[in-house]
């Protein structure tokens, strides 16, 4: 898909705000102009909430009483348009036709975003990690939200009997019912990571090969209930004997310790642990690369070419890998921030867009 004009009223620190796209764009100008702004209001209409972590109240522009963006695009090979009015929550619009919510708009329009939060990926611990791949899964398979779901609340009621047997140990016995309910729908999730970490290896390798110049290589590792894609039934076994030795301490601590919530994915860069090891040129190019690689299976996967929308990705990256992001990502509309004029002049192909103040100065 490709988005080929935005109109923007009173959203964040932009009043009015209309631009036309190329292939690649790139957004510029000083810290808290709006560049990040725009790129928000694009992610917006995959129908996810803000990358920013904040309520919809505060994307309207102070004194406003609402917030209205529109695109025109192109996906299924026509042309079509989306609208989004935010007035407390978000209104969705696509060809004139208005959604029940504003979630919907994620089944025409997809995007992929990197954001300096995305680097708690790397850095932090294995939560970051876990949305990650599950927030890929969830664009990828229908089902796979509702078995998060399920999943999510055989745990509550697992956590919760777990409180209670401490008090009525008479309890106990009732575990193995939640122990087979988690192991079941966990058995499955942890699958469907283990399949999408295959599926997508190689398109990793490839595009961070390419962002390194070939002198570095990348790995993924799948840690905890299982570490290579087998049945399910497999898988199932070996949670519920993690579940049963673990059984004391969960008591001890009213809280279940192992399980697909705990599971934990381990990136590598020449062997070593990009976490504890790789610099910050290094952990930003394995966030690039696995978010980029995202957009190549969602293509493979859906017929459809996402968006790719990355903020402030250029930061603390070499002139090589700077290269890469300016001038070698093909096939994906591609939409770059960055502070840096002087990085900008290598671009060979696109347009760029200074922000001031929430408008288009040049």
């Amino acid at each position: 898909m490709k988005i080929n004009k935005i109109d923007i009223t009173n959203f964040r620190n932009i009043e009015k705000l209309t631009a036309e796209f190329d292939d690649v764009n790139i957004v510029w100008g000083e810290n808290a102009q709006g560049k990040t702004n725009l790129v928000e209001a694009l992610y917006l209409f995959t129908g996810a909430k803000s990358f920013r972590g904040v309520r919809d109240s505060e994307l309207v522009k102070f004194d406003a009483e609402f917030s209205k963006i529109k695109i025109d695009f192109e996906s299924e090979k026509r042309q079509q348009s989306a609208e989004l009015v935010i007035k407390g929550r978000r209104e969705a619009t696509l060809n004139g036709v208005k959604k029940k919510s504003a979630a919907e708009l994620g089944d025409s329009i997809k995007a992929v975003i990197f954001s300096p939060v995305h680097l708690s990926m790397i850095k932090d611990g294995p939560i970051e990690r876990r949305k990650f791949i599950d927030g890929a899964l969830c664009q990828l398979k229908s089902g796979y939200k509702n078995l998060l779901k399920d999943y999510n609340r055989a745990l509550v009621q697992r956590n919760n009997l777990l409180k209670d047997v401490y008090s009525n140990p008479e309890l106990d016995s009732l575990l193995y019912i939640w122990n087979t309910n988690l192991a079941r729908f966990g058995a499955k999730i942890v699958y469907q990571r283990l399949k999408y970490i295959e599926t997508i290896t190689p398109f990793i390798k490839d595009i961070y090969s390419g962002i390194s110049g070939g002198s570095e290589e990348i790995e993924i590792q799948y840690i905890g209930s299982a570490e290579k894609v087998c049945p399910t039934d497999e898988i199932e076994k070996n949670i519920l004997k993690l579940l049963d030795e673990n059984k004391v301490q969960d008591l001890q601590n009213k809280t279940t310790s192992a399980g697909a919530h705990r599971d934990d994915i381990d990136i590598l860069i020449n062997g070593k642990s990009a976490r504890k090891f790789g610099s910050q040129g290094q952990q930003r190019s394995c966030v690039l690369a696995l978010k980029l690689a995202e957009a190549a299976l969602l293509e493979q996967m859906t017929g459809e070419k996402p968006i790719a929308l990355l903020d402030d990705v250029m930061s603390e990256l070499d002139e090589k890998r700077q290269d890469y992001i300016l001038n070698r990502i093909k096939g994906l509309q591609v939409f770059i921030t960055c502070c840096d004029k002087e990085q900008i002049l290598r671009l060979k192909e696109g347009k760029t867009f200074n922000i001031d103040n929430g408008k288009i100065v040049n």
